[in-house]
């Protein structure tokens, strides 16, 4: 199993720096502003590329002279960091899992990029290996079929958010049940719980993102 880390430049608040310090010693790839936060904290990522645009010049040559791939990115590209960063991941190393850590909070847009990006047609085959990881958040993207969702540490929350048209949405033991939903827009189910440890879900048509949530205002029962 080999599992790619991305740690883009999203803000450093979001960062679960306890989770990322778990994985220290698993592949990172550092997108822009996020390869100096990895140096920063001990890791030294395989790759790192961006437009470095954050990046002040000691901390490039630092860049430059602890890690041995370093692609620097024109400002004005087709793609998104996270995107470039994803592809790389996968044309690489190609990875069974990959973990994107600062790719949420801030931009709105770029948020939004990020969700969206495993429906784009090169990273279809690895939209049910693509996780999104922040402090209070994890999300996951499924393809039809039928499903086991495990609870995480911490996590009370649980929406299913369908990204696509969607037909035959079925939530058959959570808190809050859903009995073959269809729907031709975007949909987000928020705020439905587990029940137990383990919950399921089906669907046959469409992409489905599951987040698990704390709430970290309110906390968790």
């Amino acid at each position: 199993m080999t599992v790619v880390n991305l740690m883009v430049g999203g803000p450093a608040k979001e960062i679960p720096l306890d989770i990322v310090l778990k994985h220290q010693h698993e592949l990172w790839i550092g997108i822009d502003y996020g390869a100096t936060y990895l140096l920063q904290h001990g890791i030294t990522p395989a790759v790192v590329a961006g437009d470095f645009d954050s990046t002040d010049p000691q901390e490039m040559e630092h860049l430059k002279q602890v890690v041995g791939d370093v692609r620097v990115l024109p400002t004005a590209k087709d793609v998104t960091d996270t995107q470039y960063g994803t592809r790389l991941a996968i044309q690489r190393f190609h990875p069974t899992q990959i973990n994107i850590y600062g790719g949420t909070g801030g931009r709105l847009d770029q948020l939004l990029a990020n969700l969206f990006m495993p429906m784009q047609d090169e990273f279809r085959d690895y939209l049910d290996r693509i996780r999104l990881i922040d402090r209070e958040n994890t999300v996951d993207f499924y393809s039809p079929g039928s499903y086991s969702v495990v609870k995480e540490t911490r996590m009370r929350y649980l929406a299913f958010v369908n990204l696509t048209p969607v037909r035959g949405l079925n939530l058959p033991d959570e808190k809050y049940p859903l009995v073959d939903f269809n729907s031709d827009i975007p949909f987000s189910w928020s705020s439905n719980e587990f029940v137990g440890k383990v919950n399921h879900f089906s669907f046959h048509q469409g992409v489905v993102a599951v987040i698990q949530s704390y709430d970290q205002i309110h906390g968790n029962d």
